[in-house]
């Protein structure tokens, strides 16, 4: 099964409970453009780079394409597809005046020199300049893209659109960016973790947890979640693991990781594979890396009490009927890390008033939208007997279906 196969899997799910006639559910499956450009540059040795970028845009019946670019070699149209539709029922059931797209390019960043990096944007900017903008798509940060990668984009619109902060999100805090974006996504992670935790009767103080990633998400969610007193046991990258029944110090290991870029090494834990990780008899288990990590097998290998999807489309149809089968809750990616998008909507705002909200405020705001949006989707599940992510897409996609239905087919 391919990404987009599964998203449709869970999208069909709940359109069948909204009782959508075909047509309709063609209409909001179905993205709206899709793009696909050569992207070739000089590299520094001298010879062509050709490299393949994506830009999928799903809808925009509530507000404009929003979503990120990864440079990843494994982009590519079916993923960019599946995560373009994802963000369109994540912006919906957080309710924010966004519709949902995603792109990247295929290529391996570590690879890449800062100044390929810089020509591969620079160029990949100016073959879709006419698709992206402030009211048509705002591209963000995602796996292999950061602040820098959204600074270039930023730069290089402005030369057929003149000053325009508001095209992208996620830049440096410097150059028009909002303060909390960098750590948004881990921050709401960790408060839907601990709204989950409460309807279960449990706090995130003497909660054991098991994180697979330790990237921008996975670092903040650990940092986070520590600061309230939860013991973080095993944590992995595409380097390997560790496991600390104790607990791991994740001050200390996002020191190591600052200067050995990978967590192997760190002497505060022990080695440990990634299917150890992800066996681990832990409270919480949160997949905070790629997608598609739950099998059938891996679920029926999971020993967690409760998994909180950080990652995109971390779970397999297949998978997610093993967890409900087993009684384990799975807080839905569309749901659980959908801070970024919330505070990338509040940066949009801010740009476009050329206004900067403190921290705080930022912070308060991104806690408020997730709080609401959780306790909404868990009420819907208890009282319609649905699984959370059968909830969070039946909210979702009315929302979209009622945006058409107004604005006229």
């Amino acid at each position: 099964m391919q990404a987009f196969e599964a998203t449709s899997h869970y999208f069909d799910q709940a359109a069948r409970l909204l009782d959508l006639s075909e047509n309709i559910r063609t209409l909001l499956i179905t993205p709206d453009r899709e793009v696909r450009v050569e992207v070739v540059i000089e590299m520094d040795s001298g010879r062509l780079g050709n490299f393949l970028g994506y830009r999928v845009q799903h809808d925009n019946s509530r507000g404009p394409f929003k979503g990120g670019l990864r440079y990843h070699p494994k982009v590519d149209d079916d993923e960019a597809r599946s995560l373009a539709s994802l963000m369109t029922w994540k912006t919906a059931l957080v309710d924010i005046p966004f519709g949902g797209a995603k792109g990247g390019i295929n290529c391996d960043p570590t690879a890449l020199s800062k100044a390929e990096m810089e020509r591969l944007t620079r160029r990949f900017t100016e073959k879709i300049h006419d698709v992206i903008g402030p009211v048509k798509d705002i591209p963000a940060p995602d796996m292999g893209t950061d602040a820098q990668v959204m600074a270039w984009i930023m730069n290089e619109y402005g030369k057929y659109a003149g000053f325009t902060p508001a095209v992208v999100t996620g830049k440096p805090v410097e150059l028009h960016g909002s303060a909390g974006r960098e750590a948004a996504t881990g921050y709401g992670v960790a408060i839907v973790a601990r709204e989950m935790l409460g309807r279960m009767g449990r706090t995130i103080g003497g909660s054991t947890f098991a994180i697979q990633g330790f990237g921008n998400v996975g670092s903040f969610t650990a940092r986070f979640l520590a600061k309230e007193g939860a013991k973080i046991v095993a944590v992995s990258d595409a380097y390997g693991g560790l496991r600390n029944p104790e607990g791991i110090d994740v001050e200390a290991l996002a020191h190591h990781v600052s200067t050995a870029r990978k967590v192997v090494g760190f002497e505060g834990a022990r080695p440990c594979s990634n299917e150890e990780l992800m066996r681990s008899e832990v409270d919480v288990l949160i997949p905070a890396a790629l997608g598609g990590v739950f099998d059938r097998a891996a679920a029926e290998a999971v020993r967690a009490r409760l998994i909180v999807e950080a990652a995109n489309g971390p779970t397999w149809p297949e998978a997610d009927e093993v967890f409900n089968a087993r009684g384990i809750p799975v807080v839905p990616d569309i749901l659980a890390n959908a801070g970024g998008v919330i505070v990338s909507y509040f940066e949009w705002v801010q740009n476009l008033q050329n206004f900067r909200w403190p921290l705080e405020q930022v912070q308060r705001e991104e806690e408020k939208k997730l709080v609401d949006a959780f306790h909404d989707i868990h009420d819907l599940a208890t009282r319609k007997k649905l699984s959370m992510r059968t909830a969070a897409f039946y909210r979702a996609i009315a929302r979209v279906g009622r945006a058409h239905a107004l604005a006229g087919i």
